[in-house]
């Protein structure tokens, strides 16, 4: 068992959407596949905003690294297990049948027939139960406020790809989930208590992970047009997402100004502003239509994804940039600077 172990493909695994044939998915070990089966390569969004909830707590001086390590377990595996159940709702509705957009940019475990659908199942079901497990045991620790929280977790992880996503409600869902719910939901796992501050700075980076599946169903939109999933962009058109997609992006650090200014958090968060030549590439990139080929100087391998890979590469360096900035704020206000 151990001579299978890849932690290589654990690592490319975790840093984008491995490419792999049969034969190359069966010498695979379990946590490999269970990675690539689950697009790990996006969780880091939700640890991004789990560790921005521990990092609040931390700064007001009731951090629990426990219920935190718990709570971002969690958090991981109901991620996963909502990216799980969305490739077997859309395989069960015919959504990612034959070449569809899905398959062209990575396995999509049922349609190219990596794991059967009793695999799968095991799959989610394993990991689903793990996500609750976890949620259960913090509502045994803290009680029917988190119970709350576990249940609207509980209804976007299930009815996220459909019938939200479906009717143009899956963007709000996901600014509302990797803002409020897990930064304000996970401060109070960990301190015990609401915060509305959390909840404002939860914006900023929920603002821009909303900007990457905004750029995902952007070019995903002919695809889902003639599936006839009425994603936000299918409702808008192609320039008005572009449009909202940068309005959002944007809007991420002007909510960044907005703390600084009204004197919420330190100007430590002002790092961000690093991030502006991964701003103007994809504001660049999203102020023109999407190109029918990829340019002779992009990576072949990242096709066709296109809007969706610089408001990625985006709300990568913003996401790391903010937390620094917290990070160093949270120092600061501990150290009595604050």
């Amino acid at each position: 068992m151990w001579a299978q172990v890849n932690v290589t493909m654990w690592v490319e695994a975790l840093r984008s959407v491995p490419r792999v044939d049969r034969p190359a998915w069966e010498r695979l070990d379990v946590v490999s596949r269970w990675l690539i089966a689950s697009r790990a390569a996006v969780l880091v969004m939700t640890l991004f905003s789990a560790a921005i909830a521990g990092v609040l707590a931390f700064r007001d001086g009731a951090f629990d690294a426990w219920l935190w390590a718990l709570m971002t377990v969690g958090l991981l595996l109901a991620h996963a297990t909502n990216n799980l159940l969305n490739d077997l709702t859309d395989h069960v509705r015919g959504v990612d049948r034959g070449n569809s957009f899905r398959a062209r940019y990575g396995p999509q475990p049922l349609e190219h027939g990596l794991l059967t659908l009793r695999q799968f199942l095991v799959y989610l079901g394993v990991t689903g139960s793990a996500a609750l497990a976890v949620g259960l045991l913090l509502v045994a620790w803290r009680g029917w406020p988190v119970a709350w929280l576990l249940g609207a977790g509980a209804f976007f992880v299930l009815f996220y790809t459909w019938p939200l996503k479906s009717i143009g409600l899956g963007e709000a869902a996901v600014l509302v989930v990797w803002g409020p719910l897990m930064v304000g939901g996970g401060y109070l796992v960990v301190t015990g208590r609401w915060s509305w501050e959390a909840v404002w700075a939860s914006l900023p980076y929920a603002f821009s992970v909303t900007a990457v599946l905004l750029g995902k169903h952007i070019d995903k939109l002919e695809a889902d047009r003639e599936k006839g999933v009425r994603t936000l962009p299918v409702v808008l058109g192609e320039r008005g997402a572009r449009l909202l997609t940068a309005l959002l992006i944007v809007a991420a650090y002007g909510s960044v100004l907005v703390l600084v200014v009204t004197r919420t958090f330190s100007p430590a968060l002002l790092l961000v502003l690093l991030a502006l030549p991964a701003l103007r590439l994809t504001l660049r990139a999203l102020s023109r239509p999407r190109p029918a080929e990829p340019p002779a100087d992009y990576p072949r391998e990242a096709w066709p994804l296109w809007f969706v890979g610089f408001a990625f590469l985006h709300n990568r360096r913003f996401g790391a940039l903010y937390m620094a900035g917290l990070l160093l704020d949270a120092l600061w206000v501990r150290l009595g600077g604050g």
